[in-house]
């Protein structure tokens, strides 16, 4: 790997430093390499004089040396560090900074609330799929909240707020007590810092909203333990936990699953400042996403404006990254999307178009690993890979497309009597036979048909077709007996 190839961002938050290291990869794409994080609490080394204790200070710059042997050989322009709202705050910043720089061997940057607002939307819009939808961005983190409002990969409107998990819980529960007057207490304290926020960001100016780094994650863990979507934070899930921080009744006490000891000090001012935030801005459903600061520094490290159409460059990427033959993807893309078109059922949705576009054009990705079971390979290549930004129902429906489109379908069990997945898999099952020589198929004499009815499909050829074109012709038949083992039937017929 290239050292110029590498670009680090470093974060110092309010509780955590964080390091990521990522590769310009394809199509200037960012791959993670390494990611550190260190729970170093500077924002609860304040003191009442907003000054940073010796002992937070020391914490600070041990993890920073640390970060520092790391980056070395680094370039300059590889690297950006920068500090948020807990140095913002420290009346002794400039010491703290000057130390933390000689250690980490890399100027370290105080931001501005709004620029580091702007930085977590860029970064999280680099995590999504891509979108018309007007998006709006909530980032809790150890001493201030960022809101932000904008559009691809664009943020348009950015606001911070002095209040966070750390200083929260140290306001209204420093003594780890959790009873409803301090509940009560915290959340009307943020709604007044808030105030401003309904008025900017009414519910009229967006579409989707999302919720990105440590508290969002935090609670979206502990939801799935509970056996809850943690993918979806609600008013309902945020008021059910503090139910259950209120039945506990001190921190000590708290037994929840998921909950990390180093999250446990700090619970209750999160929620307090998430329950304010989902009020204030009459938010009904907040998206966990895994964008952050530290991804949008890495995008303005490498300067380039994202593509116009990001989902195309990621296949087109990922096409590269695994050796695919693109002339055969763009071959089955066309016959499969051909035939889909006489398959589709009228009730069938933008995941079933979507994702068998996406899997007839990289149906071979897993080619790259070995050609025996390629299809098994392929699938698991494309369910985890990080760089791609489809959804998780996006994902899935892919990953079983190229994992049906060779072989037994048994293997699908149950999820192939679905129609969405049935029928745009047999469309790509016989877009693939009808390309096995790797060059545009003649589908003039063949006529594909669907009975809803019956879930039978038929397909007609010719006996000129079939004479012309043997090898397709018993591809087909062996293709008609792969489907008689399911709950579908396919129909090879012969006409004169």
């Amino acid at each position: 790997m290239a050292p110029e190839s590498l670009l680090a961002a470093v974060d110092l938050g309010s509780n955590s430093f964080r390091l990521e290291i990522g590769r310009i990869g394809s199509h200037q794409r960012i791959e993670r390499v390494e990611y550190l994080k260190e729970m170093v609490r500077l924002g609860g080394g304040l003191n009442a004089q907003n000054a940073l204790t010796r002992e937070a200070m020391e914490r600070g710059w041990a993890c920073l040396a640390r970060f520092g042997e790391r980056l070395t050989g680094f370039a300059p322009a590889q690297v950006c560090a920068v500090a948020t709202q807990t140095l913002r705050e420290a009346r002794n910043r400039a010491e703290f900074i000057e130390r933390g720089s000689e250690l980490l061997g890399f100027p370290i940057t105080i931001i501005p609330g709004e620029e580091e607002a702007r930085l977590i939307y860029r970064g999280v819009a680099s995590v999504l799929a891509p979108s018309q939808q007007r998006r709006l961005v909530i980032d809790i983190g150890g001493r201030s909240t960022e809101i932000t409002l904008g559009q691809h990969s664009q943020a348009l409107q950015c606001a911070s707020f002095p209040l966070g998990s750390v200083s929260w819980s140290g306001l209204f529960f420093a003594d780890g007590v959790l009873d409803k007057a301090r509940f009560a207490a915290a959340i009307s304290a943020a709604q007044s810092t808030l105030a401003a926020a309904s008025t900017d960001y009414p519910s009229t100016a967006w579409d989707c909203a999302y919720a990105s780094s440590g508290t969002a994650h935090a609670l979206g863990d502990i939801l799935t333990a509970l056996g809850m979507d943690g993918h979806v934070i609600t008013p309902h899930k945020l008021y059910h936990l503090k139910t259950l921080l209120l039945q506990a009744g001190h921190i000590d006490q708290l037994r929840l699953p998921a909950l990390k000891e180093e999250r446990r000090p700090v619970l209750a001012g999160g929620i307090s400042v998430m329950l304010a935030v989902v009020e204030q801005l009459n938010i009904t459903e907040l998206e966990v996403t895994h964008g952050a600061l530290r991804q949008g520094l890495l995008h303005d490290l490498l300067e380039h404006e994202p593509p116009a159409d990001k989902e195309a460059a990621e296949i087109l990427a990922l096409q590269q990254d695994f050796g695919i033959d693109t002339a055969q993807a763009e071959r089955v893309h066309h016959v499969a999307t051909t035939l889909w078109a006489s398959l589709c059922p009228a009730e069938a949705g933008d995941t079933a178009h979507d994702a068998l576009r996406i899997a007839a054009l990289l149906h071979e990705v897993g080619m790259c690993v070995a050609l025996n079971d390629y299809h098994h390979h392929g699938a698991y290549i494309l369910r985890h890979c990080a760089h791609a930004t489809w959804s998780d129902a996006l994902r899935q429906r892919i990953s079983q497309l190229v994992l049906g489109h060779q072989g037994k379908l048994r293997k699908l069990d149950a999820a192939i009597a679905v129609p969405e997945l049935a029928l745009p898999l047999m469309a790509l099952r016989l877009a693939t036979q009808l390309c096995h020589a790797r060059r545009t198929p003649e589908l003039t004499g063949l006529t594909l048909s669907y009975d809803s009815k019956n879930t039978a499909c038929q397909l007609q050829i010719t006996h000129a077709w079939a004479s012309a074109y043997p090898q397709s012709a018993r591809l087909l038949e062996q293709e008609v007996l792969a489907w008689s083992k399911t709950p579908w039937s396919l129909e090879l017929k012969r006409l004169p």
